[in-house]
């Protein structure tokens, strides 16, 4: 039996990345390289070309790390490095709790390695060659020591309590865990743009004048509780344009780009805003948490069913069966259930970006939306017209060039 889920788990892994590639060809074969009719408006024959620029510079350092990847994840599968970590680990470490804290830090951290130079080459090759890098060696240093840290900080205790949960308490596990986990996702939804995000950048309330007299106008006139008008300085790492809505209730926030203040009329981004408005008047936000929640339920009650069965973490290389190696095991043979949930999540999230645009449409103008989306996509070099079978499965805000149509219609 552990044979065959030994070379279960190594078709799976292949096949995730086959299935990758395939999509990427497609995705190619579907480029254009003379600007197609569709684009006018958008780009112009000079913008069209670097756009093309932009997309093959990324295309290609991403199939190099995606290649590096399957290589280094069949190997450990082969190889059984998973089981000969564990086995090492636990030379000097007899706490299950620690151990198991150990064996994802030692992981973590060869991902980080092994992730870094290419981190480092898009960020001050690519985007700097196309002119969107604003990031200093300084802050991009920084940047990685406050992640770090952070995510000792929260995923540490969080970590150790799950472990806990399973160690301790069997087949109530899951229940518990998912207790957790949805108070957990609950505080990240209300404060993560009031207490986390700022730990990276500055958020200054958006000051009196046309804009905010222009906003606070359409706000009053849908009914929408303005309280928290947020700029953030994203023109501190990119030159690219963005804006979000985030918490729940009394802690909703809107937040705006610095660099979409400076490349937006007041109209276009007064429709942005209506936007996003519209995302928390159609229960968007509450919706994608709540089906959030559900699948972590399903997804923890499916984990302390499939931890009951050594045989997963032998197939991995282990000696004897572990919370920290019948995860990895879980999350190979969980990824087919992860690539259907999350096709069926970006349908969802699409279908929610289109009723978000006719919101801003009916309630306060489709064009200022739509020249706004034309600049969006423009400034920060968008596909215009990726493979609809990419589109389908990775794809969480439909094409441009479908909302401009929607919006016109």
């Amino acid at each position: 039996m552990i044979d065959i889920i030994y070379w279960t788990f190594f078709a799976l892994t292949l096949a995730s990345f086959l299935f990758g590639k395939w999509l990427d060809y497609l995705n190619d074969k579907a480029k254009s390289p003379i600007m197609p009719p569709e684009a006018a408006g958008i780009y112009d024959e000079e913008k069209y070309a670097k756009w093309l620029a932009y997309d093959k510079a990324n295309g290609r350092i991403g199939s190099v790390s995606s290649s590096i990847s399957i290589v280094i994840s069949l190997a450990m599968l082969v190889m059984g490095w998973f089981g000969s970590i564990d086995s090492w680990l636990r030379q000097y470490v007899e706490h299950d709790i620690v151990l198991a804290l150990a064996f994802f830090g030692v992981l973590g951290l060869g991902s980080s390695i092994l992730s870094l130079p290419f981190r480092i080459y898009s960020t001050f090759v690519i985007e700097e060659k196309f002119g969107f890098n604003k990031t200093t060696v300084k802050t991009f240093i920084i940047d990685m020591i406050k992640g770090a840290l952070l995510s000792a900080a929260i995923g540490l205790p969080l970590g150790a309590l799950i472990i806990w949960f399973y160690y301790e308490l069997g087949d109530y596990f899951w229940i518990t865990a998912w207790v957790v986990m949805t108070i957990f996702s609950l505080f990240m939804t209300m404060f993560a743009a009031s207490w986390i995000m700022p730990l990276f950048n500055k958020f200054t309330p958006l000051e009196e004048g046309e804009l905010r007299t222009a906003i606070e106008a359409y706000c009053n006139k849908v009914g929408f509780k303005l309280t928290n008008l947020f700029v953030m300085d994203g023109s501190k790492r990119s030159g690219k344009s963005n804006a979000f809505f985030s918490g729940l209730g009394p802690k909703k926030k809107i937040v705006l780009y610095d660099t979409l203040i400076e490349q937006m009329t007041t109209e276009e981004i007064v429709a942005v805003l209506a936007h996003e408005i519209g995302h928390y008047k159609k229960q968007h936000t509450r919706q994608s948490l709540i089906l959030s929640i559900v699948q972590s339920g399903i997804m923890l009650f499916l984990l302390g069913l499939f931890l009951r069965i050594p045989e997963f973490s032998q197939a991995l290389g282990a000696k004897q069966a572990s919370f920290h190696v019948g995860i990895i095991a879980f999350g190979i043979m969980f990824s087919p259930i992860s690539t259907l949930i999350g096709i069926g999540m970006n349908i969802l999230s699409r279908k929610n970006e289109f009723e978000a645009d006719a919101y801003a449409r009916d309630t306060y103008d489709g064009k200022p939306l739509a020249s706004g989306l034309k600049k969006l996509t423009a400034e920060n070099l968008g596909n215009l017209k990726p493979h609809p079978y990419l589109v389908f499965v990775s794809y969480s805000h439909p094409p441009v060039l479908q909302r401009l149509e929607r919006l016109e219609k």
